[in-house]
């Protein structure tokens, strides 16, 4: 499979058009796909950019390189750890402060990593990937939907998921183990098992988001196989898996400045009636949400429906 499929010839210097005007949040965006994301739109003269990281140091850096080439842009970096949702929501009540949101991409994330519990008690990859990020989601909704009430207006929500999803327990979302914080430890490709686990709760909290809110526009996207520290600080097993897995199914990595080439095509350059409301897109602009149909567990609407409850369950202790 060719890197980029689709929208094969984008470009987003001249495919995304003017963000004037606009708010813009984006979780995990000091560096990789995230500060790919924040750069890609800070071209387009966007009213105001916040980006989220554990990093202060690359936060400061990447404010100071994009000042410098796109002085009228607001940027705030807000400190945030998403294995602590106490954290999350105080960093939000403190950082964010304007009355509108246009764009939310949900991008920050980590993968395979060994049995561990966030701070919070739960396995670390569906705490950061998902429950994390749905914090932010959650947090940020009531400045989404009013800015969707407001006329001429166009708000989206843009969460990272993988093909790596279809690695989730054939179960689907093991509430149970959730629940009783475990680690979720397996035996044979447990932490693949975890990382694909978090990453069908991405997809099921998008299209449960499009179902409940349709006034907003909520896709979730797989970046493309990127050569990201992602990949690169994984254990040489987990390196071996990832190329020889790609390499058998034909896929081919896409260069850094590819990875957010899908993201800023959903969130910004395609035209909002280009877009599945609910939909799953690959580089650049391909939807698949039919190759999710074909998956009982992604496509469930009763499954997502009963994550989106459980999640708020769990934020509403925070």
């Amino acid at each position: 499979m060719p890197a980029i499929v689709g929208h094969v010839d984008f470009n987003p210097e001249k495919d995304i058009p003017s963000l004037k005007g606009k708010v813009i949040f984006v979780t995990g965006g000091t560096a990789g796909i995230g500060a790919s994301s924040v750069t890609l739109l800070a071209a387009h003269s966007p009213l105001h950019i916040y980006f989220s990281g554990r990093n202060a140091t690359a936060g400061s850096a990447l404010i100071s390189n994009l000042q410098a080439a796109h002085p009228s842009v607001g940027l705030t970096f807000v400190p945030m750890d998403l294995t602590s949702l106490a954290s999350v929501k105080s960093a939000l009540k403190k950082h964010f402060t304007h009355t509108r949101l246009d764009i939310l991409i949900c991008n920050a994330g980590i993968m395979a990593q060994q049995p561990s519990l966030s701070t919070d008690g739960y396995e670390i990859q569906f705490a950061v990937n998902h429950l994390g990020n749905a914090m932010v989601t959650s947090h940020l909704l009531p400045t989404l939907l009013a800015t969707a009430a407001q006329p001429g207006t166009d708000v989206r929500v843009v969460n990272i998921t993988s093909l790596g999803y279809a690695m989730r327990p054939s179960s689907g979302i093991s509430f149970a183990e959730l629940d009783a914080h475990s680690n979720m430890n397996r035996v044979f490709m447990g932490p693949w098992m975890r990382y694909g686990h978090s990453k069908v709760a991405n997809i099921l909290s998008a299209t449960e988001l499009a179902r409940r809110h349709p006034q907003i526009t909520a896709v979730s996207v797989h970046p493309g196989v990127v050569r990201t520290d992602l990949v690169h600080s994984q254990t040489f097993l987990n390196r071996v898996f990832i190329y020889s897995m790609n390499w058998l199914m034909g896929i081919k990595f896409m260069e850094p400045e590819q990875g957010a080439w899908n993201t800023v095509w959903c969130a910004a350059a395609a035209k909002k009636e280009e877009l599945k409301n609910g939909g799953f897109y690959i580089p650049v602009g391909e939807e698949k949400s039919k190759d999710l149909e074909k998956d009982k567990v992604a496509a469930s609407k009763e499954l997502a429906g009963k994550l989106w409850e459980w999640t708020e369950g769990v934020l509403g202790k925070f």
